[in-house]
Formats: structure tokens, C-alpha cells, sequence
């Protein structure tokens, strides 16, 4: 089932007169926006300071020394030894030959940890790559296996290209994910593959193609912390697109999604943060996976995250699921706000909460989920519109970064109309938009006329023409002029844009034309 031809299957009001854009914008941010805001998050990559293993006196000598600013210059030469030395070692041979080996790796790993830019470059040029896939052969000892995955984890975490380097060392790698490495090996590896697939599609389909997928999905299974945490994230990584191929991969592994609802539900905000990075690009990618998880309850669990948590790293991705649920599956409206006691106002208050937050993600994420449910039936409507949601939505229009305005714009047009099927003008809820207007959110909607955002500009002219076909005794046009609406309008006279054109020139005809005023 290909997802790609269903997304434009799937429409609300306001959004689908101008355009229809619901769903394949939101599939499209699933990648680009996703990609900026998890860099940020510092996510894409991690560097290893501290083992799998829980840490050591080493480890923590380790991280107190990345405190001081080592001069480079000693660092690549060192680094360059270390490489030497560790050459030297795997050619030993005889009593003690695995004890130098090891040294030599914990050596290299050291260095490759203690800077905030570690000599990578240093270390691949001296042919770090060949030794450390040696040291990862299957029969060696764990403390061995373990300094190798390590070093190759950090190695990884450097530039596009030396990411690259690791080509030689995936399928080992990708073998010790299995049962028959210790599981502090096991969870080394797949924070190096994280590392990898974070790189970019081509090192993920390579990643794929190998059989990545399955077994490093097997280890989110496990109750066990650190294991589940560092898979999750690698397993993140691994699905998250552009194609869904990986997605609808994952959701045929048998137990998965048995497995990120279980780990949903429990405390644990760090794990929890991670899968729910899963389910947003499950929820983006593949229509199966929607299917499956709605089926398993997943909306109350994120609803519950939302009410209950203040982690911003866990209130994004939560967020963002659950505005994909809304907007791929319109029945996902019905299923949100039907069922326990009051659910349907414990889910507006959750999200007005987030609409409060100083975090201008988490205020458009809940923005984008509002307007989505705004675009339901309408007693869906009449809810939103009741409650203290509102006055924070018309402030956010007026006063918000144009990114949460945008979002904020389509809950207040999606409140003002019934739903309508196919091209058909759909019928103004009248006390709605009295009500919103007078509220003093005209202003802002022309504002997005004037921008130089397309969707935007389409979105406040559909807005406007709302006002000017909707509001009782015909305020509608004076409301406008009054906002210097004309004027905003009149800049589409010529506009590039033959549908943004057409649909201004038609509003300042029929509504602002020669007989405009001369009643008064």
C-alpha cells in the first residue's frame, strides 16, 4: 500500500478550499521540520562519552577531562600513536596479545571522546576503520567488542564523509545486534548505527538493505532501560524517511507495536521520549502503522503524556503524534473525544496548556492539532469555541512568530465553517465568526494577506471572504476596509499567482465594485 497517493485523499474545511494541504503538509514536515527541530534537540548524532555499561572511574575521568580545552595540535598526534599502537596490537600474538589489544582500543576511544571535536580525521587517516573491524570479529572478548563498537560510535558521529568510513564495519555491527552478543555490545552497536542512519537517507537505505531493521527493533522488546533508550533512538533514526519503505517495515515485525504501547505507559520519561520519536514518524509515513496503533489505544496514552509531563523533549514528539493521528485519519477526531468522562475537555484544556508554554514549538504543535480538530464536526467546533482555548488562540494570532500564526489561523477558519465535500463552498457557522471577529482577529488574518507566504496569503483571503459573505447586515465589508483589507488585497492584482490573483480580484469585484458605498 502505497501512502504517498492516500495522503491527498484526506481533507478538512478550511484547509481543503484552498487548496487542500492537511495531509501532505504534514507528511512533508515529517522529514524537513522534524530534521531541524531533532538537530537542535542535538539528536541526529550522539557522541559517546560514557559506555553502556553504566560508566566506570575511567568514564568519569573521561568527562571531567572534557572540561579542559586541550590543544589540538597534541590531540592528533596522540590520536596518531594511539592508531599505531593499536596496529601494533592486533598483530600480536601469544600470552598477553588481547590485554594490549584492549588498551590500545580504550587508547583510541579515549582521545576519540575527550574533545568536542575529536581528531576523526586523524584517526581514519591513519587507517583506524580496517583495525577496528578486526577487533569487532565474532570470538572476541567483550571488553575488546566493546572498545571497538565504541571507538566506531564516535567515529560516526563526526562529518558526512567520515560517517561514510564506517561502510566496511555495518555488517558486523549489525550482527552483534543479535542474541549472541552480550547485551552492553549489543546496545554499543546500535548507538553506532544510530549514528549512521542519522547521517542521511542513502546511509539508511544502505543500513536497510543489510537488516537493520528487524533485530534492532527486537531490542526495544526488552524491559530493560538503557537498552530500550538507545535503541529506540537508533531505530528513530533508521525509519524516518522520506519513503515509508522503512516504516511498514518496522509495523511487520511481530510484537513492535505491542512493545511501544507498554513502554508508553510507563514512567520512564527518557524511554518514553524516544519511542514516542518512533511513533511520529510511524504516524507520518504509513497508513498501517496509523492503523494499528489507533487500534491499540495510543491516543488517550498520548493525551495522558500531554497532561501529565513536563518534559519539552517528551511534549514534542507526543504533540506531533498526535496532530499526525488527527490529521491522516479523520475518524481519529471521533476517537480522541468520545470515550472516558469529560474526555473532551481534558483534551482542549491539555492542549491550551501547551498554547501557555514559553516554547514556541510545543505552542505550534498544539496549534496544528487544534485545527485539525476544528476541521470535525460540529460539536467538535462548538467545544474548542467554548473553551479557554479561545482567547489564547486570538492572542497567539496577533502576537505570535508568523509560524505559530499561521497554524492559529487555520483553528479560527476551520471554527467558522461546516465541513463540505469536494470543490463545495462550505456554510459559515455565523455565531462563530461574529464572535471571533469581534474578538479583533481581522487584523490579524490580513497581515497574512500581505505576507509573502502563499499559503498563508491563500489562507487570510479565504478568511476575509468569510467575513465578507458571513457577517450579519453586511458589517463584513467595512470591517475589512476598516483593516485596510482593500489595499491588502489590491496587491494580488497582478500577482504571479493565478488562483491567489483570481481569488482576490473576485472578492474586491463583487464586494468593494462601483456601487460600494453609494447607499450611504
Amino acid at each position: 500500500m502505497a501512502d504517498d497517493g492516500s495522503a491527498s485523499n484526506r481533507r478538512d474545511p478550511i484547509k481543503s478550499s484552498v487548496g487542500n494541504v492537511a495531509g501532505q503538509r504534514r507528511r512533508q514536515q515529517a522529514v524537513t521540520v522534524a530534521k531541524e527541530r531533532r538537530e537542535l534537540l542535538v539528536r541526529a548524532k550522539r557522541l559517546c562519552r560514557v559506555g553502556t555499561t553504566g560508566g566506570d572511574e575511567e568514564d568519569a575521568h573521561v568527562e571531567n577531562e572534557m572540561m579542559i580545552d586541550e590543544d589540538q595540535t597534541v590531540l592528533e598526534a596522540q590520536t596518531s600513536k594511539a592508531v599505531e599502537e593499536l596496529k601494533s596490537a592486533v598483530q600480536s600474538q601469544g600470552k598477553g596479545a588481547m590485554q594490549k589489544r584492549v588498551t590500545a582500543l580504550r587508547e583510541l576511544r579515549r582521545l576519540l571522546s575527550k574533545s568536542e571535536f575529536p581528531p576523526i580525521d586523524v584517526a581514519l587517516s591513519a587507517g583506524a576503520i580496517p583495525l577496528l573491524v578486526q577487533c569487532l570479529s565474532f570470538g572476541s572478548p567483550d571488553e575488546q567488542l566493546l572498545e571497538s563498537a565504541w571507538c566506531l560510535t564516535n567515529i560516526a558521529a563526526g562529518q558526512p564523509e567520515e560517517t561514510k568510513a564506517l561502510l566496511p564495519a555495518l555488517p558486523l555491527l549489525i550482527a552483534h545486534l543479535g542474541e549472541k552478543s552480550s547485551a552492553p555490545v549489543a546496545e554499543q552497536c546500535a548507538w553506532a548505527i544510530g549514528n549512521v542512519a542519522g547521517e542521511g537517507e542513502e546511509l539508511r537505505n544502505i543500513l536497510l538493505s543489510q537488516g537493520a531493521l528487524p533485530p534492532l527493533a527486537r531490542m526495544i522488546f526488552p524491559d530493560k532501560g538503557s537498552t530500550v533508550r538507545t535503541a529506540a533512538w537508533a531505530l528513530s533514526n533508521l525509519i524516518k524517511g522520506p519513503e515509508s519503505k522503512a516504516a511498514e517495515q518496522l509495523v511487520r515485525v511481530d510484537g513492535i507495536i505491542e512493545a511501544i504501547l507498554r513502554h508508553l505507559k510507563k514512567t520512564d520519561e527518557e524511554i518514553a521520549t524516544e519511542i514516542a520519536w518512533i511513533v511520529v514518524y510511524l504516524s507520518a509515513l504509513s497508513d498501517i502503522a496509523t492503523s494499528m496503533l489507533l487500534k491499540g489505544g495510543i491516543l488517550q496514552l498520548l493525551v495522558e503524556k500531554l497532561a501529565t509531563s513536563n518534559s519539552l523533549q517528551l511534549l514534542i514528539p507526543v504533540l506531533r503524534s498526535l496532530g499526525n493521528f488527527v490529521s491522516v485519519d479523520p475518524k481519529a477526531m471521533l476517537t480522541i473525544l468520545i470515550g472516558g468522562q469529560n474526555t473532551e475537555e481534558n483534551v482542549i484544556n491539555v492542549l491550551a496548556k501547551c498554547l501557555r508554554s514559553e516554547h514556541r514549538v510545543l505552542k505550534k504543535e498544539a496549534a496544528w492539532v487544534l485545527s485539525n480538530i476544528a476541521a470535525g464536526s460540529i460539536e467538535h467546533k462548538r467545544m474548542i469555541h467554548s473553551t479557554e482555548a479561545m482567547p489564547l488562540l486570538l492572542q497567539l494570532l496577533s502576537t505570535s512568530p508568523f509560524d505559530i500564526r499561521k497554524e492559529v489561523a487555520y483553528v479560527l477558519g476551520n471554527l467558522c465553517v461546516e465541513s463540505a465535500e469536494g470543490d463545495t463552498r462550505p456554510r459559515i457557522i455565523q455565531e462563530h465568526l461574529v464572535s471571533i471577529v469581534s474578538g479583533g482577529c481581522l487584523r490579524g488574518f490580513i497581515d497574512l494577506v500581505r505576507s509573502a507566504d502563499i499559503e498563508a496569503a491563500r489562507l487570510g483571503l479565504q478568511f476575509i471572504e468569510l467575513v465578507l459573505r458571513g457577517m450579519p447586515n453586511g458589517e463584513g465589508a467595512k470591517l475589512v476596509e476598516g483593516e485596510d483589507g482593500i489595499d491588502a488585497m489590491e496587491r494580488f492584482q497582478f500577482h504571479e499567482n493565478e488562483e491567489l490573483r483570481v481569488m482576490a480580484n473576485s472578492l474586491v469585484d463583487k464586494y468593494f465594485g462601483e456601487n460600494y458605498g453609494i447607499e450611504e
